[in-house]
């Protein structure tokens, strides 16, 4: 795909909530990832447009997808993690671990609420705030509507939900390998052959347009079946480094 992809170094990083208010977010762990690239934004309507016409990919949600993403610039929504998985398979890239989601969007910045530090306005991000006097979307906005993380990544809170890789378990954090962890049944490479016949919640990260601010936490971690195709979720895809 056309997409521009940002390269995450390899480091450690504590993840899960600092605030200690999310149970399925703790505890907060010590994890380790290795370098690996990822999309600067989340993969848009274009884009998808353009897995679709090269690969026949059997696709029929576009005059749903216009209410809510009217242009190829904005993020592609009504998407299952089946169709995400399809797409990155295509690009001949994947989607990001649940981990390596949390650590980029943190942008360097260790025990922060959001992607800027602990606070954040609608002057950086697309979220739910009918009241407030700046311009509030009530859809997604167009990629790169608003300002980049530490890493360079844009949209990581906010605008819409992202796919991950991992399946969704509350007690995986008290459990969680130290390096490249994965929720999983099999490793990244048997859900990548295998993903067609998976049926487990998928992990959802980053919050929405119609989110309250307090979804938008890095640490925040929403699931999803993963048929579940919406006008508020989306993704964006990652590549191994080697």
């Amino acid at each position: 795909d056309s997409a521009k992809m940002v390269l995450i170094p390899s480091g450690t990083f504590e993840m899960g909530d600092h605030m200690g208010n999310m149970i399925n977010a703790t505890p907060v762990h010590r994890v380790e990832l290795s370098a690996f690239y990822m999309d600067i934004h989340e993969v848009t309507v274009g884009q998808f447009k353009q897995f679709v016409q090269d690969s026949g990919y059997n696709y029929n949600r576009w005059e749903d997808i216009i209410k809510y993403s009217p242009t190829d610039d904005h993020p592609i929504v009504f998407v299952t993690w089946y169709d995400a998985m399809a797409y990155s398979q295509w690009a001949g890239k994947r989607l990001p671990t649940e981990a390596e989601w949390e650590y980029a969007a943190r942008g360097n910045l260790e025990g922060k609420l959001y992607p800027w530090g602990d606070n954040v306005s609608h002057d950086d991000a697309n979220y739910l705030n009918p009241d407030s006097k700046h311009k509030w979307y009530k859809q997604a906005a167009p990629v790169g509507s608003f300002a980049a993380n530490g890493f360079g990544l844009l949209d990581v809170a906010g605008n819409v939900w992202e796919w991950c890789l991992d399946s969704y378990d509350d007690q995986f954090y008290y459990k969680s390998p130290k390096k490249n962890p994965i929720s999983a049944r099999w490793n990244i490479e048997g859900i990548t052959k295998n993903y067609v016949r998976i049926t487990s919640n998928r992990i959802l990260r980053g919050g929405a347009w119609h989110s309250a601010v307090g979804n938008m936490r890095v640490a925040y971690r929403y699931n999803s079946i993963p048929r579940a195709n919406t006008s508020y979720v989306g993704f964006r895809c990652v590549v191994n480094m080697d």
